[in-house]
Formats: C-alpha cells, structure tokens, sequence
C-alpha cells in the first residue's frame, strides 16, 4: 500500500484514538511502503486546540484542510459551518504540526470579484503551504446549489481572468502548477491523487465508496453501498458492493486521458498501453487532431497538453470520447 486517504465526510470528527486505531489495525492486515502517504481531510468546524497534533502521533502525515475561503460572506453563502478566524486557526494548526499539509480553497463563487479573491489567495498563501487545491465552483448534480442555483456567479471570462491571477500569485510564492486544481512546492505533490490521474488502482472503502481495480483483461469500477447503517449491514456479510461494473474498452480511452491531460508534465505513452492494455493505435486519430490543433505536444514517447490545451482542457479532452 502506497497511500492511504481518509476523507468524504467530515473524518475529522473522529477522536485522535479512533484513527490511531484505524492506521493500527490496517498496518496489521497490509503491507505498507516506507514512506506511504497517509492523508485526513480535516473540516476547520472541527478543529480544536491540539487535535492536529494528536492525529499526527497517531500516523497521519499529511492533513487537507477544507477551507474553501477567508471571506465570511462567502462561506455563509457555501453552506459552511466554520468561520475565516476557525479557518485561519486550523491552518496555522496544521503548519505547526505537519510537514506536508493542504488548503483547499474555491474560487468564482457567488459575488465574488478579483480583489476580493486576490484577498482569499494572500491570506491562503501567507501561511507557506506546501500544497494549494484551488477549485472553481461547480454546479454537481443532484446538489443544493444544482436545484438552487446561486445569483451574481462571475462570468465565464472573469472565471478566467481569476484563474490568471491564482497561477500567477502561487508561482510567485513557489507553487508548481503540476495538475489543472493543484500547486505544490518541491517533493509536496499529492501522490494519492496523482494516482488517480495516472489511472492507477484504489480500493474504496466505506459507505459509498469507489474503486477502481485491474485484472489481466478488464478493469472494473466499483461502488460500496452509500447508506451507512446498510452498508455496515452488507459488509459483515461479505457483501456491501452496490455496483460492479467492467470499464468498456471503447470507454478506457476517454477514462484514461480525463485524469492524465489533468497532469501539466502529461505522461509517458506507454504508461496507456500498460493501465489499459490497447493498443495504441486505438487514440492515434484523437492524438492526431490534438496535436494538429496545438492542444498537445508528442517528444520522445511523451505527451503532455500545451498551454492551450492546458486552458481548454475540456476540448482537449472530448476528442478522446
């Protein structure tokens, strides 16, 4: 096991024993490299004076604080239960305590404009995070803000034009764009969730919970039942998979290329034949027109997307469909 994310939810609530407990029991069941990467999502609303500390002697060497903003309006208007003072109090916690640690923020949020995300990024950056995960609001589906759509959104170009500034005022402070949402410094970059964009293997497990596991000849998607009380039901019988599902090879493609083209330095082409054993003549056509198109650029066997198609990654990434 190479890294292990504790996160969905709040797993922060749980007592500092509990995810002692946790780390305990799955180093005695499972072979664990090293230096593997243990990460908790912490919920500032959560956060109480020493608690970081304490996850960290109980195995957790890295948090993700879900912060989302410094502005008080805006959080009010997220739905947040933390204020920007718990905010900035979790944050300066978890510098103290952990070597790796991240902030994620949001960004072209209801009412939000350019000095006031200029503010946001200033008060984020002034803590020296190793690692940013900055993201623009989507409307999910089958979410609050998806039935009841926020007024006064920042238009398409200023969603831009924030996206500029956020580039430019993390590389300023040392912050590599290696991945479309994530900055890091040197040696800080998330490895679970370059996992993820490498379609690498994960085991979900928990209520609602998805994995994503290869065989010699498939690759098959699963998910865990969501509802806690029936998914601790069906797991002691052996049976908590609410859906398992083989990936289409028709599928694989797009699947593989929507993490990989996430990823700025993009990626070895022969790590495509290895995560979903095509061939590679089944994307030649797709790759052609990316590249005639100047949304990636192919040397010595890797491919990455230019900064073109870096700025328009849904383009990029709907030819491989």
């Amino acid at each position: 096991v190479q890294s292990i994310f504790i996160g969905g939810g709040t797993p922060s609530l749980f007592e500092p024993s509990v995810i002692d407990h946790f780390i305990s029991q799955v180093r005695a069941r499972l072979p664990l490299v090293a230096d593997c990467e243990i990460t908790l999502e912490a919920n500032p609303g959560t956060f109480e004076k020493d608690r970081f500390k304490a996850f960290k002697e109980a195995g957790v060497n890295r948090l993700s604080i879900g912060v989302q903003s410094f502005n008080d309006a805006h959080l009010t208007a997220l739905g947040r239960i933390h204020d920007a003072q718990q905010a900035a109090a979790a944050v300066r916690e978890a510098a103290a305590h952990f070597e790796t640690f991240n902030i994620d923020l949001m960004y072209a949020l209801p009412n939000q404009d350019l000095p006031s995300l200029a503010l946001d990024l200033e008060k984020a950056l002034s803590f020296n995070p190793p690692h940013l995960s900055i993201y623009h609001l989507t409307l999910e589906p089958n979410t609050y803000f998806s039935k009841y759509p926020p007024k006064n959104l920042p238009s398409e170009d200023t969603a831009y034009e924030m996206l500029d500034l956020i580039a430019g005022a993390t590389k300023e402070r040392g912050l590599e764009r290696y991945e479309v949402s994530a900055f890091s410094k040197k040696n800080h970059q998330c490895f679970h969730n370059l996992n993820y964009w490498q379609f690498g293997d994960y085991l979900g497990i928990g209520a609602g919970a998805h994995s994503k596991l290869s065989f010699p000849h498939r690759v098959v998607r699963q998910v865990r039942m969501r509802e806690p009380a029936l998914y601790m039901d069906k797991s002691n019988g052996g049976n908590a998979v609410a859906q398992h599902e083989e990936v289409s090879r028709k599928n694989l493609p797009f699947e593989f290329m929507l993490g990989a083209l996430r990823l700025k330095k993009g990626f070895e082409l022969k790590t495509f034949t290895e995560r979903t054993g095509l061939p590679l003549s089944s994307i030649q056509d797709a790759l052609d027109q990316a590249i005639n198109k100047k949304l990636m650029a192919l040397e010595g066997g890797h491919l990455q997307p230019t900064e073109l198609g870096f700025d328009f990654l849904n383009d990029l990434q709907s030819l491989f469909l």
